[in-house]
């Protein structure tokens, strides 16, 4: 019988292209990896990789198998998270969003936070972080989903729910890729493609620091498409760094992309909620929080 694990291991090894990869984002050995990969083809009497010097591509059993593992790995996480309806709950709160939480982390708990709260309203609204801040702080909105690493308001309170890790993306065949320790100085070095929403390009200036001004040169474009980033770096044709968050394993033309942990400390993406410091919260705002704190668990406040 499959179990859990193989499903997961198989996954994670599909999305990252190596064995090697996968055991980074799982954080458990090569070998546990590639043993779960290997009693999961015992048990199918089929391959669902085809090994190279490279990495693996999946085999037709193994994109076959990819869809279905993770429809049943999705149903397991949502199964874990079931809990009572709370009904009782009733209300409108007002949240403003930024771009990249819109666009790569709100879908994902819209209907969950429905099944949980019928009766509450949410009206969401996007908007630039300076613009979202100052309408929190006038009382216009009640909260603000932000990358809270950005928030630069000392009448607000956050909290932070959400650490996404920024790698450096890559195509397989990129010079880099055969690199065993890269670094950011080596990225001076190569093309490199900028994203220029909710303010990634001070964010990188912020942690690249003096080895900004070498990077410049570098730059070969700035945009606020996160699916043209991927298109360019999956051609070979630059390099970037951004959160895993938003990273997909291929390209609109279905070119991989690869990651890799750079050896200098890049910060993480950090997303969570804001709010007017000394606010109490109505009910319908506690039911708010309550759910990413159900979902997060343990979040940091500040």
């Amino acid at each position: 019988m499959l179990s859990v694990n193989q499903l997961r291991y198989f996954v994670a090894v599909a999305e990252a292209g190596q064995i090697s990869g996968a055991a980074r984002e799982l954080m458990v050995s090569q070998s546990a990896v590639t043993t779960a990969v290997q009693d999961l083809e015992r048990h199918l009497r089929e391959a669902v990789f085809t090994r190279g010097s490279r990495g693996v591509t999946l085999t037709r059993t193994g994109a076959a198998l990819l869809p279905k593992a993770r429809d049943i790995l999705q149903m397991l996480t949502e199964a874990s998270q079931v809990t009572a309806v709370h009904d009782e709950v009733e209300g409108t709160v007002r949240v403003g969003v930024t771009y990249t939480v819109m666009g790569y982390f709100v879908p994902e708990h819209l209907h969950r936070i429905q099944a949980r709260f019928p009766r509450l309203r949410i009206r969401w609204e996007e908007l630039d972080r300076p613009l979202l801040q100052e309408r929190v702080s006038s009382g216009d909105l009640d909260f603000g989903l932000l990358l809270t690493s950005n928030v630069d308001d000392p009448a607000l309170a956050s909290e932070t729910f959400v650490h996404s890790r920024r790698r450096l993306w890559l195509a397989p065949r990129h010079p880099l890729a055969d690199q065993e320790e890269i670094r950011l100085s080596d990225l001076s070095n190569h093309p490199y493609a900028l994203l220029t929403v909710d303010e990634a390009a001070r964010t990188a200036a912020s942690y690249w620091g003096p080895q900004w001004t070498d990077l410049a040169p570098a730059i070969m474009l700035a945009t606020s498409s996160i699916e043209a980033i991927r298109s360019i770096v999956a051609n070979g044709d630059a390099v970037t760094v951004l959160s895993d968050m938003v990273y997909r394993p291929w390209s609109l033309e279905g070119k991989r992309i690869d990651t890799r942990v750079l050896d200098d400390h890049v910060p993480d993406m950090s997303v969570g909620l804001v709010w007017e410091r000394g606010t109490r919260f109505t009910p319908a705002m506690a039911a708010l929080h309550e759910y990413f704190h159900h979902a997060f668990f343990l979040p940091t406040q500040v």
